[in-house]
């Protein structure tokens, strides 16, 4: 039965048309003029053909022991059949299929935002070998260290770092930002973006299902699978309410002694705009999500996200950028780009954070440093061109810069603007340089945190290892309400804890391997896409874009979201409280129910389907 079965449901469109073409046929019989009993045939003919694939699914349920709406569709056109009602039976059975075979096209368009997704993922690669040949390989069969050839206007097939070339590439199927980006020898790449200039040479990192894009895929295809409360909620509704509406009918029967009417309950009663309403609505919002770079893990999400009324940041590469930028320059003594050019050269050397802001500056000399000498927590020591220099804190250079210098003063003063120092100095103290740097406020950061304000956030708190004095820093440019620092992972977690236990619903946004304790104690976990693979395990939504305007759209996307599936649940009840005051007061039959039953299912679906086009306005 079970081969059967699934014939029927491949070959539902087709039965569909058929049953379409046979009910053209007995109108046109019964206006022709033609034997009543040819119009009834026909109709008999397309009532059996559509109740089959119906029947079939009703016994399928029956014996998992559940009274689903195929159930009480087949007893109801048995029923019409029963009382020669065979125009019904056929009517009721034609609308119930093409209803289906329509609820099927509609939901692939709310599934659609993955599908463009998947659409993006490119099959194939170019390798290059051993021996410089380039051959077309599957993806799936890449392995790591690979090198991929991608040239301008194809597709990058792998996760990667460049090797050789340049190339402007559009990573709006990664972050969902449409702007182009430039990638150089060293950079990361991600498969299923598109290279829109240049020609580069990948050494793949990861392949197919492992790569970045692949693992966004997978989570929004298991997120849409997902549930609500809600969706747990109806699901229960219905198991019970489909037995009920039975039992009615029966009743009903009894009472009246009118079988017709009887089976018309029946008919009206089924649930399925209910049913199809809030699914509908779940995989439409996720989808439109991760158009937007907004990774919902699940649809559960959505219900917690909306309840939500305090949200914890961490700081660092969270609320800002995580990379350290020069803020200040100052020249005490000495020429500015000699001091540029041997300042870059030895912090070329050292992968130190700050040492990386240093680096960025363009030297006009390539300067080669040697008996470079690293000093554990003081900075670095190097000769260049027989010269001894010193690069790094104050104790560093306190052995060749005298105690109350010019030196001094600005070393307090940028100390306390809350700046990281870089002190560059010369052992003949013919050059001295200071840089202020610090860590860079995210662009859209103030922003956002007001709009979760006006979203329902009561409270925005900052959570951070760092000293007070830098956190302060930061959070006077923002609409923070506490600040809480120098915290260890641990006491991270153990904050969030005490604030669920005072009843507060807590979000916490987070990047880092530290952030992993907080994060799993939250009510949602937020991670940034540019953050460890560990914080983004423990996530329950992921912001690829790594900015805080993504969550403002991630909490605007689930109250819009769960505010539909309240719509179409409020649109289905409705429908069937409507049908059921027509049927008793004489103006609904069972084929006029039906259709209108069938059209609440559509009006729910297409309801759903603005769930792809809305726009999360940040």
């Amino acid at each position: 039965m079970v081969k059967i079965q699934l014939f029927f449901t491949r070959q539902r469109r087709a039965i569909v048309v058929l049953i379409t073409a046979l009910l053209v046929l007995a109108e046109v019989v019964r206006w022709s003029g033609q034997l009543a009993v040819a119009y009834q045939i026909t109709m008999a003919v397309a009532g059996v053909i559509g109740l089959l694939p119906i029947l079939l699914t009703a016994i399928s349920s029956l014996q998992v022991r559940l009274i689903s709406i195929d159930v009480l569709v087949s007893i109801a056109v048995i029923g019409a059949f029963i009382i020669g009602e065979y125009n019904e039976a056929a009517i009721v059975t034609w609308l119930f299929m093409f209803g289906e075979a329509l609820e099927d096209v509609t939901l692939q368009k709310t599934r659609s935002a993955v599908k463009q997704l998947a659409d993006l993922a490119p099959q194939t690669a170019t390798i290059i070998d051993k021996n410089g040949m380039t051959h077309q390989v599957d993806v799936d069969f890449l392995d790591p260290g690979t090198h991929v050839l991608v040239k301008t206007g194809a597709k990058v097939p792998v996760d990667g770092v460049v090797i050789t070339g340049t190339a402007l590439v559009n990573e709006a199927s990664i972050t969902g930002e449409s702007r182009l980006v430039d990638k150089q020898v060293g950079d990361e790449v991600f498969a299923g973006t598109i290279l829109e200039d240049g020609t580069v040479t990948v050494k793949t990192t990861a392949a197919g299902e492992d790569t970045t894009f692949g693992q966004i895929i997978e989570m929004v295809e298991t997120a849409q699978d997902s549930q609500t409360q809600t969706q747990h909620f109806i699901d229960k509704f219905a198991k019970h309410y489909t037995p009920v509406v039975l039992l009615v009918a029966i009743v009903v029967g009894i009472l009246t002694q009118n079988f017709r009417l009887a089976i018309t309950v029946m008919v009206l009663g089924c649930p399925g705009a209910l049913v199809i309403g809030v699914p509908a609505s779940t995989v439409a919002g996720i989808g439109n999500g991760a158009r937007r770079g907004i990774l919902f893990k699940g649809a559960d999400v959505m219900d917690r996200l909306r309840h939500v009324d305090t949200v914890a940041f961490d700081k660092t590469g969270t609320l800002t950028e995580g990379e350290p930028a020069i803020k200040t320059f100052l020249v005490l003594k000495g020429d500015r780009q000699a001091i540029i050019n041997k300042a870059v050269a030895i912090e070329r050397q050292s992968a130190h954070p700050l040492a990386k802001a240093i680096s960025a500056y363009h030297p006009q000399k390539n300067l080669h440093p040697t008996a470079i000498q690293t000093i554990k927590g003081q900075g670095v020591r190097a000769i260049i061109a027989g010269r001894e220099y010193l690069l790094g804190n104050q104790q560093l250079v306190s052995e060749v810069v005298a105690k109350g210098s010019h030196l001094d003063r600005e070393i307090g003063r940028l100390t306390k603007a809350g700046a990281s120092l870089v002190i560059f100095a010369s052992a003949d103290q013919a050059e001295l340089a200071i840089w202020g740097i610090k860590d860079q406020l995210r662009p859209r950061a103030a922003g956002a945190l007001q709009q979760l304000k006006q979203l329902g956030a009561q409270r925005l708190i900052m959570l951070t290892g760092d000293n007070d004095k830098t956190a302060r820093e930061i959070a006077a440019a923002l609409p923070i309400d506490e600040i809480h620092a120098g915290m260890l992972p641990a006491d991270k977690a153990a904050f969030i804890k005490s604030e669920r236990a005072r009843g507060h619903k807590v979000a916490f946004v987070g990047d880092g391997i530290n952030d992993s304790p907080a994060l799993a104690v939250a009510d949602v976990a937020v991670a940034m896409g540019s953050g460890t693979d560990v914080a983004m395990d423990a996530s329950d939504l992921v912001l690829v874009r790594s900015d805080p305007a993504s969550l403002v759209g991630g909490f605007r996307l689930a109250k819009q979201t769960v505010k539909n599936m309240n719509e179409n649940i409020t649109i289905a009840l409705l429908t069937v409280l409507l049908l059921f005051i027509g049927l008793f007061a004489g103006y609904v039959e069972m084929a006029s129910g039906m259709l209108i039953h069938e059209l609440s299912i559509m009006v729910v679906i297409i309801n759903s389907m603005r769930l792809i086009k809305y726009s999360p306005k940040n």
